[in-house]
């Protein structure tokens, strides 16, 4: 008996090791997707104030809730009409003649997860757009009150974006599942294992009663 037991618990100590595997193999793919790149780069200096900024993602973010913001060092809002996405790229426009100095970029998109992520860069720009207003003063399509969603509020401004794949719903966890049938199995088959051991067990008692 105490030889069935000692298999029993090294079945259960098995099943245990690998239940904690595959929630090592399943934690990964359910982490939020980040930002790889952005352009301009983080900190870059460019000859002259871009037509547009863009961030690349690890993952393709939904066509919904996106959110811009690119002011100038006055605090002048120049991003100019939807956020765009393709694939994993969602890049914002910005208005014609952006002087020259730096900007502070504010974005937020839904991720393929149905979370909402965030963030900020920054560049410089060593001249102005063509069309741009004279150095010190604002272009009359931008202003410091523009009406642009905050960055980081609970409901934002509804940004117009494409409209939503028909598959954006929050991916179904195929891991969990997987997982709890294989933890199933393991289980009925320590059951089976066990009562066929007791069984055998009985049996040898009986012969050499």
């Amino acid at each position: 008996m105490r030889s069935i037991r000692r298999q029993l618990l090294s079945v259960v100590l098995g099943t245990f090791v690998l239940a904690a595997a595959l929630l090592g193999v399943s934690a990964p793919a359910s982490a939020h997707d980040a930002a790889e790149s952005s352009s301009p780069a983080q900190g870059a200096t460019v000859a002259t104030t871009p037509e547009q900024v863009s961030v690349t993602f690890n993952k393709n973010p939904l066509g919904i809730g996106a959110q811009f913001s690119v002011k100038d060092s006055a605090g002048a809002e120049w991003a100019d009409g939807a956020v765009e996405i393709v694939d994993s790229t969602a890049t914002q426009k910005l208005k014609a003649g952006a002087p020259a100095g730096a900007y502070t970029v504010a974005w937020r998109v839904v991720s393929s997860d149905s979370h909402p992520i965030e963030g900020t860069f920054g560049f410089t720009a060593t001249a102005a757009a063509a069309g741009a207003a004279p150095s010190g003063t604002s272009s009359a399509g931008a202003s410091p009150s523009a009406a642009v969603p905050t960055m980081g509020t609970a409901q934002p401004g509804t940004v117009a974006a494409p409209a939503p794949a028909e598959d954006a719903s929050e991916p179904f966890p195929w891991s969990l599942v997987i997982f709890a049938a294989v933890a199933v199995g393991l289980l009925v088959a320590i059951g089976i294992l066990a009562k066929r051991r007791l069984d055998a067990g009985s049996d040898d008692e009986t012969e050499q009663a």
